[in-house]
């Protein structure tokens, strides 16, 4: 990351901010995948316990809609790519993160009230208000500034160990499993912080994940995003970036999301679905004539504002892991 924080000045249009944010997304999904060795594709994660399947692949296997495009097995140039929220999660990764962090103690009862008061005002006018997020964006900054990455991410591990069991849509897993078993390499790609991004593609079997880049600078937060927030073409950004470091033909890949938002993304790749989508979603799909896939039972599902929710998770990790470090230093 330290020749993108060369190029960080302290203004930028925003098209080159969704651009830094795309290469910084796709830098850092190749860092980890450098990091830790990569495990066979297609092959299950390791089991919790011996002869115990991880929390995600619990009970029988679902099965993939019919109807959907067969992934070429073993084409080195073919990938899928899937949203997070309300795609493979029912609701949003990051307010499961805010729950857990205010059972732990670490969020106040009025920072999960002002949290859903955003969430509240999304569902009811179906998009971000701008003030909201800049709030959002410079309060979450502003905690995070000077806390240690590692905290961050060993408290969401924590947090996720049980949602990922109990959230995943079974139908959108399925659509997961299908790419893997076809030697696809599978991402995850969302507005939520990287750390928590990264638990979620591994308890699924994934590929790696693309999401948003908090910069730091010798192991703790400096209060600064890297670009913006990967939403809406930050997301095709991110795609596009990543492609084009693994040699990926868009036109033989597929994407998967629930929101208008991500029509960039989908627009790129030559096998877009949309899942459990939102109103606007779905008319531009019936427009384009991409295929449809909802997995709701006789309700539409509760919509979650990403941006907002994604940096007031960055917020509530942050003084979840200053909590921690005063502790820490008190013991």
């Amino acid at each position: 990351m330290a020749v993108l924080r060369r190029l960080i000045p302290t203004r930028r249009s925003t098209s080159s901010r969704t651009a830094l944010a795309g290469e910084a997304a796709a830098e850092a999904a190749e860092a980890a995948l450098r990091a830790a060795p990569e495990p066979p594709t297609g092959a299950t994660p390791p089991a919790d316990e011996p002869g115990e399947a991880p929390p995600a692949r619990r009970g029988k296997a679902p099965r993939a809609p019919e109807g959907n495009h067969t992934p070429e097995p073993d084409d080195p140039r073919a990938a899928a790519f899937f949203d997070c929220d309300n795609t493979i999660l029912r609701g949003a990764a990051i307010f499961y993160l805010g729950v857990g962090l205010y059972r732990r103690g670490f969020l106040s009862r009025r920072d999960i009230a002002r949290f859903a008061w955003q969430q509240a005002w999304f569902r009811l006018h179906g998009a971000e208000d701008p003030e909201h997020m800049a709030d959002a964006k410079h309060t979450a900054l502003g905690v995070v500034a000077g806390k240690r990455t590692a905290d961050l991410e060993a408290l969401c591990e924590e947090v996720f160990e049980d949602v990922i069991a109990d959230k995943v849509w079974p139908g959108t897993r399925a659509l997961v499993q299908m790419h893997l078993d076809a030697g696809q390499r599978v991402w995850l790609v969302t507005a939520a912080p990287v750390e928590v991004a990264r638990i979620i593609a591994a308890r699924l079997g994934m590929t790696g994940a693309l999401g948003t880049v908090a910069e730091a600078r010798d192991g703790a937060y400096t209060g600064r995003l890297v670009g913006e927030l990967l939403h809406g073409p930050a997301k095709a950004a991110a795609v596009r970036a990543l492609a084009r470091r693994e040699r990926l033909d868009l036109d033989r890949c597929a994407a998967y999301s629930d929101s208008a938002n991500d029509i960039p993304m989908l627009s790129l790749v030559g096998h877009p679905y949309v899942v459990n989508p939102d109103g606007a979603l779905r008319r531009h799909a019936r427009a384009q004539g991409w295929r449809v896939r909802d997995f709701r039972t006789g309700r539409k599902a509760a919509r979650v504002g990403l941006p907002a929710a994604a940096a007031l998770g960055v917020a509530a990790g942050a003084a979840a892991a200053g909590v921690a470090l005063h502790r820490r230093h008190r013991g």
